[in-house]
């Protein structure tokens, strides 16, 4: 006897919330920052978990939004819900910006900013190695799990090479499409559960 399975429970799997992978959100989620996002994650420890949403850019350009800025034609996207007053980058510059977090093969966050500006200024640096964002995801010790477990995230993986030029609102289903047939499936569901 065949037993109905369950599209949109997420089957927990050896993936666990760490440095340098991914949450996929679930597709009906609602949340105005993580509505079909996916959010590269730069810290987890004790202390919590910090991420970006990679997939939801917005039309400004660097110089905008930062004062006396070079000139460079950078993705800048909301990072999330916290701190929408500051800006951080994750580059593929690694040592040449002292102080950088190394996050997933070359992918890279924050350190210097002096030195950001300083390369973009010499030309060492361009938009296809940088990342701009307008705050951040966070979650206090014990909140993401509790998300994890209410089947609102997706635990995965991403390539660099997607964390830095990913941007689109295609991203979260180009992630999915490389999940197990389950997880593809949610590509094609409505964004309102409610259409059809």
């Amino acid at each position: 006897m065949d037993e109905s399975l369950d599209f949109f429970k997420i089957e927990h799997n050896d993936i666990l919330p760490d440095k340098g992978r991914v949450l996929v959100s679930e597709p009906f989620l609602q949340d105005e920052y993580f509505k079909r996002s996916v959010v590269l994650i730069t810290e987890h420890n004790d202390e919590g978990t910090l991420g970006f949403v990679l997939n939801n850019p917005i039309n400004y350009d660097a110089s905008d939004i930062l004062k006396d800025f070079p000139a460079i034609d950078a993705m800048v996207g909301i990072g999330g819900p916290v701190r929408t007053d500051t800006v951080h980058y994750i580059h593929s510059m690694g040592d040449q910006i002292p102080e950088s977090v190394h996050v997933l093969g070359s992918v890279f966050w924050g350190g210097d900013f002096e030195m950001v500006r300083m390369l973009i200024e010499a030309g060492e640096l361009d938009g296809k190695s940088i990342r701009f964002f307008v705050g951040f995801s966070s979650w206090y010790p014990g909140q993401l799990a509790r998300e994890i477990s209410e089947n609102s995230w997706l635990v995965t993986t991403l390539d660099p090479k997607s964390v830095m030029t990913g941007k689109d609102n295609q991203l979260w289903k180009k992630v999915l499409l490389n999940e197990e047939r389950k997880y593809q499936m949610w590509t094609r569901y409505p964004e309102d559960p409610l259409m059809n």
